[in-house]
């Protein structure tokens, strides 16, 4: 069985990196993505955005934190993970987000990016943990 999903989106804010205790880069990003249609009935052009979170370790969380801002259009590569925690109630939270282990930059909201015109390409190997539970102290 394989779990890989892509994403190609823009940031819906700058990129929120944090540091574990041993100095390894965490970056979550907000990503937006929309698809569009015309409605049958009426011909209006209809629209729906769904947002994600994706999550970027070590030199990929660097990256972004230097190289991505909101608004950014940029594709991730990685699988889906679901992580449990617990809110201040002491009740079970659930959330889903991609660990990407790729991104290409494809340019900024205006149609290039800071560097250049044309799309960089960034992978690494998975940097994070099998045992992600290490992060709880991390708030997200």
């Amino acid at each position: 069985m394989y779990n890989k999903s892509t994403i190609i989106g823009r940031l819906g804010t700058d990129p929120e990196v944090r540091f574990t205790q041993d100095q390894k880069a965490i970056a979550n990003l907000r990503v937006a993505t929309t698809e569009t249609w015309k409605d049958r009935q009426s011909g209006e052009r209809k629209e729906k955005t769904e947002w994600h979170r994706v999550v970027l370790f070590g030199k990929l969380a660097e990256i972004a934190r230097d190289h991505l801002k909101k608004g950014a259009l940029v594709l991730f590569e990685g699988p889906l993970r679901t992580r449990k925690w617990q809110d201040k109630d002491s009740k079970d939270q659930y959330t889903t987000e991609l660990h990407a282990e790729e991104m290409k930059m494809l340019g900024s909201k205006s149609g290039s990016n800071s560097s250049s015109d044309s799309s960089t390409s960034t992978s690494q190997s998975a940097d994070y943990p099998s045992n992600y539970d290490d992060f709880d102290d991390i708030d997200f």
